[in-house]
């Protein structure tokens, strides 16, 4: 029978009574159909079952039996079977009190066998919808694969992309310096064809000159064969007068002889005159006047003679001029002869010359035309080059677009990557635990008690769970993630990679590693020194960070970082990369002393620590080795090489976009813990039973506090110990921190491995501040903080 809960049979359209078949509608001839409370419509026994009757074959072969392929019930209907009254006349007739028991009896049969298929169709309902769940499940399985090769695909497909991104870059660049490389070839070919027509320039100037030249030279041959014509001219004229003068001296000379030979003979008439004076008085005044004739005459001829002798000595120094003339012009003669030779000469040089020049100018004319040719070509050529430019140019500026497209969408990327990455964290919890397990070791020795931790299979506790056994009992832990002895450092690197990340981002970050004694804490954080594939997550961080600095550098970031190490040993802090740093004394105390103070803004700064400004991974290397040999470490029952102090390892980051002017700031701490170890596990005496004190209390301190946490009590204890007091901001502020829980897989170690898991889960479940971006401006004291 169906409870209340369960699906009430729908209500028929009529009313069992107790008359017989002539009262009502024959049972057999309808089936009924009613609505049920819940008014959703349900259909009859034999619609459900295939159009089968579900009446056991046992019923008899009864009016009855007829009936109850098609009856429904109601709860009235049953309610009325069930009150109903025999009516009847006589209670002594007992016939008819048999007939109406026999009829109702009949009734509840049918009633009974109702209730019997509607019990097995609800049985049928649930092994269908059980299968219908079992198949949902297989589809959920199967979808959850589905999504997972699809995530793989688009992985595969992003990775693709990226690498179509890289060859479309690289052809990119190709293409650019086939561009130069035209542009530089059409500049080239621009510059042969301006250095061609300033050759064909200055050959016309030349030729041209060169003609002129030729022309000059031939004027002047010409002018000097006048001028020589003339002189010899001149010179015939000249010999002309010469010999006109010799003739008119000859006979000056022969009319000076006989002027000479008159007076002779009129002195010889004088003479004779005088004797006759003598003689001839009578004839004195004509002898007289004839004398006075005479004296005239004599006069006169003398001034004859005195004028012919002016004339001589003129003629003679008329004679000296010609002669030093014809002197002078037969050397011009000579001097314009040899001229005219050397002009001679020189006119045939340059008739050489020109036609030597008319060869340089025909097979010039000859290269002008190849080179017009040629010009021609390259002008085609330049076409073709000049509209592939065109189209390259085109493609280079849809590349460009693209490129600042995908810049574009790049930063945008990167800042909803930044923006899911951190939500992705906060939804993971602020305070984050992954729990590692180191190998078996072989000074571990064999136990008899077997193995004493396991990892289980199921779809909700794989990667993430972990069962410890003591003492036949069974121990179950699940964290945000569990690694197996055989995990490599890679696999653990990238699980914290994006919360090394946020420290870029402008975030607090802090990642620290408990355990006790011997169980790889250090080796987790640093590594084995020598070994690159084995370095651990301070050296990977850092390459990291370094990386991403640089490829951040073309978006316009630009990062400053900072350094400082120290440890908490025995309560005391030590700088571990000071230059002067002292001495420790007897009891281990420094002998300078530090001081922690904290912010408004929830900072805590170390007074007089040494912060050191580093630009690569290599700075940041040399001074993680000088830390790692001022590191107070100390040989135990437990460890050969045991921690004795707690590392912090902290980077300040100052980033500031150029573009943007967009700043922030983060805080990367990478701190690894002393080991937890038992005083009569560890043997330890003197001043390692000190430090092993100092350890534990501070380790119970940080249980403490975490404890608190976990309860959101009021008061926090953080002042209790050095180390809680500098992780205030980072367990009780606004940091992204991550707890790396180291145990050993020796059975000799599971109390303590026990000690360990139950800490780690009391720290999965605290719940700190949000995390805040560090974006403000950065500040004037440039000092360490440790957030």
């Amino acid at each position: 029978m169906a409870t209340k809960n369960q699906n009430k049979p729908p209500f028929p359209n009529r009313n069992l009574t107790t008359t017989g078949a002539s009262s009502r509608k024959c049972i057999g001839d309808e089936k009924m159909v009613g609505t049920a409370n819940n008014g959703r419509s349900r259909q009859a026994f034999s619609v459900v079952n295939g159009g089968q009757d579900l009446c056991p074959n046992s019923a008899p072969a009864s009016n009855a039996g007829s009936e109850c392929g098609g009856i429904e019930f109601t709860r009235e209907d049953v309610e009325a079977l069930l009150n109903e009254k025999p009516k009847r006349k006589d209670r002594f007739n007992l016939k008819e009190r048999c007939d109406n028991m026999v009829e109702y009896i009949k009734k509840l049969k049918l009633c009974v066998k109702w209730f019997q298929e509607l019990e097995g169709s609800y049985l049928f309902e649930q092994e269908k919808l059980l299968n219908m769940l079992d198949s949902a499940e297989q589809k959920c399985n199967e979808t959850e694969v589905q999504m997972k090769n699809k995530e793989e695909e688009l992985n595969s497909i992003i990775m693709e992309l990226r690498k179509n991104y890289a060859s479309l870059q690289e052809k990119f660049t190709k293409e650019e310096s086939d561009k130069l490389a035209a542009v530089d070839s059409l500049a080239r070919e621009k510059e042969t064809r301006l250095n061609i027509e300033r050759s064909q320039t200055s050959l016309s100037e030349e030729l041209a000159k060169a003609q002129r030249e030729l022309l000059s030279s031939n004027q002047k041959i010409s002018s000097l064969n006048d001028m020589y014509k003339r002189l010899q001219d001149y010179n015939t004229s000249l010999q002309q007068y010469n010999g006109k003068l010799h003739t008119d001296l000859s006979t000056v000379e022969d009319e000076l002889k006989h002027v000479e030979k008159e007076k002779a003979t009129i002195v010889e008439n004088l003479s004779m005159l005088r004797g006759q004076l003598a003689l001839t008085r009578a004839s004195q005044d004509e002898a007289i006047k004839q004398k006075d004739a005479l004296v005239n005459e004599a006069a006169f001829l003398r001034a004859e003679l005195h004028q012919v002798r002016d004339d001589r000595d003129r003629l003679q120094s008329q004679v000296q001029t010609l002669t030093t003339d014809l002197v002078k012009y037969k050397e011009s003669s000579e001097k314009y002869g040899a001229e005219l030779d050397i002009l001679t000469i020189k006119a045939n040089e340059l008739e050489a010359t020109c036609s030597s020049q008319n060869n340089q100018i025909k097979i010039l004319q000859n290269q002008l035309a190849t080179a017009e040719e040629k010009l021609q070509l390259y002008d085609s050529s330049a076409l073709e080059t000049r509209s592939e430019f065109e189209g390259q140019k085109k493609l280079i500026y849809e590349l460009q677009s693209r490129l600042a497209d995908a810049e574009f969408k790049l930063v945008e990327g990167e800042m909803l990557r930044k923006k899911l990455h951190n939500t992705i964290l906060e939804l993971k919890g602020n305070i984050r635990v992954f729990c590692r397990v180191r190998p078996l070791l072989p000074e571990d020795g064999i136990s008899t008690e077997g193995k004493v931790i396991s990892y289980p299979t199921s779809l909700e506790s794989l990667g993430r769970g972990i069962d410890v056994a003591q003492n036949g009992q069974k121990h179950a832990f699940t964290f945000d993630q569990v690694f197996m002895p055989d995990a490599p450092q890679d696999d653990v690197f990238v699980e914290i990679s994006q919360l090394v990340q946020s420290a870029l981002d402008g975030y607090k970050v802090c990642i620290f590693a408990y355990g006790q004694t011997g169980s790889g804490k250090t080796y987790t954080m640093m590594g084995r020194p020598g070994h690159p594939e084995q370095k651990g997550l301070i050296p990977r961080s850092l390459e990291q960070i370094f990386q991403t600095k640089q490829s951040l550098q073309p978006q316009g970031w630009r990062y400053e970082m900072q350094v400082s190490m120290l440890e908490i040993y025995n309560e005391t802090i030590r700088d571990l990369i000071s230059t002067n740093r002292s001495s420790p004394t007897e009891n281990g105390v420094a002998g300078k002393q530090y001081s922690i103070k904290h912010d408004a803004n929830g900072n805590s700064h170390v007074s007089d620590l040494t912060i050191v400004d580093v630009r690569s991974a290599k700075e940041v290397s040399f001074l993680l080795d000088q830390a790692a040999q001022s590191r107070s470490v100390g040989k135990t029952q437990m460890n050969e090489q045991s921690s004795r102090s707690h590392f912090v390892f902290t980077l300040r980051i100052f980033g500031v976009n150029e573009s943007t002017d967009q700043q922030v700031q983060g805080v990367l701490n990478l701190i690894d813990l002393a080991g937890s170890e038992r005083l009569s596990k560890s043997g330890s005496t003197g001043d390692r039973l000190k430090e092993t004190q100092a350890i534990n209390k501070s380790l119970s301190s940080l249980s403490d506090v975490i404890l608190a946490l976990a309860k959101k009590e009021d008061h926090i204890p953080f002042r209790n110990s050095k180390l809680t007091y500098l992780l205030q901001p980072c367990l009780g502020g606004d940091s992204k921190t991550l707890m790396f829980v180291n145990i050993s897989p020796d059975p000799s170690s599971v109390g303590e491995s026990l000690c360990s898991l139950r800490f780690a889960a009391r720290v999965n479940t605290c719940e700190i501040g949000i995390p805040r971006r560090q974006a403000n401006t950065r500040p004037s004291d440039s000092r360490l903080s440790y957030g």
